[in-house]
């Protein structure tokens, strides 16, 4: 391999050491409720703040990347989110992990924003698209760690044994590939913070659709293992299976949408998506078996999968921002929808239970699909001309 290729596979290599260190967390969530005997309304609270920190956190990567280069940024962040996450399994008390679990979200922030930079300066150095087969590894790596979290479970192995052996694979994945990750050129003006603007009509759409997806997808990395285990009653060794059903088919479904976009619109995918997660958690509510919710996970996965990568897309096409300020608006209202849906599963599980929970977020999906089929003038903007690169 060529030096760009190397760096392409280190880098890869990092978005995939990220993606199964979150999917270990998530995998354990149940147990971690056991552990403290929550009820779902007390875990709801518990999950908002590991968003909390990673609203904390945008801002001070941010700044940090800006500051001191996005190596810099990889590699600190890279071993503090390798060590942070046995002592998640490690707290004693709820009033402890709180705090761990807010240093959590601030450095995945950390090494979502750094990371992305770095893919950004490689994807300009090879010439062609490379970031969506990052957040595909990302996905991959979800999986992975979910299947790595159902065999811990029937192993025996606590949660904080489970996180200290994900926490030695990663700390091997960022030795090997450290020396492929390079300093970038340092921006010559700018500051390091977001720059926010207020939505034109077609950002205010495509951030609608993304939002909902969002919620779906904080949805699933959450609550899919409690759904398993309080509404299913499965075997405790199926208990991560729904989790494993929808990273695997999500993963698969982020390799594929940009070849699909292509064969029909990107419009006409989104539609689609919004079926899919519609129909994947209405089958989960109304047949709670392990087969049907498994294959109804599958769906929502596959629904999944295209929202952010196809929104993301769309939103470059805006005539009023440039592409940077538009997908800083839409990740940043999506994002809330990631922060808000999981602590909104529990308060309403709370009040009436968990299926009436993903009755709602069913119903989201079906929000996209009406979002993006109602007033579809609002997406056939013209594609502006991309504007020279400056060397």
């Amino acid at each position: 391999m060529n030096t760009l290729s190397k760096r392409r596979v280190a880098l890869g290599a990092f978005f995939f050491f990220v993606g199964l260190c979150f999917a270990s967390w998530a995998a354990r969530i149940p147990d971690i409720q056991s552990k403290f005997d929550l009820s779902e309304g007390q875990l709801g609270t518990l999950l908002l703040f590991l968003p909390l920190g990673s609203v904390i956190g945008l801002p001070l990567a941010g700044w940090a990347v800006h500051q001191f280069g996005s190596r810099a940024v990889v590699m600190f962040g890279a071993f503090a989110y390798a060590l942070t996450l046995p002592l998640i399994g490690l707290a004693p008390t709820t009033w402890l992990l709180i705090p761990v679990l807010i240093l959590y979200g601030m450095l995945g922030n950390v090494m979502n924003i750094s990371l992305n930079t770095q893919a950004l300066a490689l994807e300009d150095e090879m010439g062609k698209s490379i970031l969506a087969s990052f957040h595909g590894l990302w996905s991959l790596a979800g999986f992975s760690g979910a299947g790595l979290g159902a065999l811990m479970i029937f192993i025996g192995f606590s949660p904080a044994q489970h996180y200290f052996l994900v926490m030695a694979i990663s700390i091997v994945l960022i030795l090997s590939a450290q020396g492929y990750i390079v300093k970038e050129r340092k921006a010559s003006e700018g500051g390091g913070g977001l720059v926010m603007k207020k939505p034109d009509a077609l950002l205010l759409r495509i951030s609608l659709i993304a939002f909902l997806g969002m919620m779906a997808e904080g949805c699933m990395f959450d609550w899919s293992g409690v759904y398993f285990k309080k509404v299913i009653q499965s075997d405790p060794s199926l208990v991560a299976l729904g989790y494993v059903a929808f990273m695997g088919s999500m993963a698969a479904g982020r390799f594929i949408t940009d070849k699909v976009a292509a064969r029909f619109t990107k419009v006409e995918v989104i539609q689609v998506s919004g079926i899919l997660i519609f129909i994947g958690l209405s089958l989960a509510v109304m047949f709670p078996t392990v087969e049907v919710a498994t294959s109804g996970f599958l769906l929502v996965g596959l629904g999944v999968a295209s929202i952010i990568p196809l929104s993301y897309s769309i939103a470059g096409r805006s005539k009023l921002y440039s592409p940077s300020v538009a997908l800083a608006i839409v990740s940043t209202i999506s994002f809330f929808g990631f922060l808000l849906g999981p602590p909104l599963i529990g308060f309403i599980a709370e009040l009436f239970n968990l299926k009436v929970s993903f009755a709602l977020i069913a119903v989201a999906g079906l929000g996209i699909t009406v979002l993006s089929s109602v007033r579809k003038a609002v997406f056939l903007i013209p594609i502006k001309p991309s504007p020279s690169r400056t060397k």
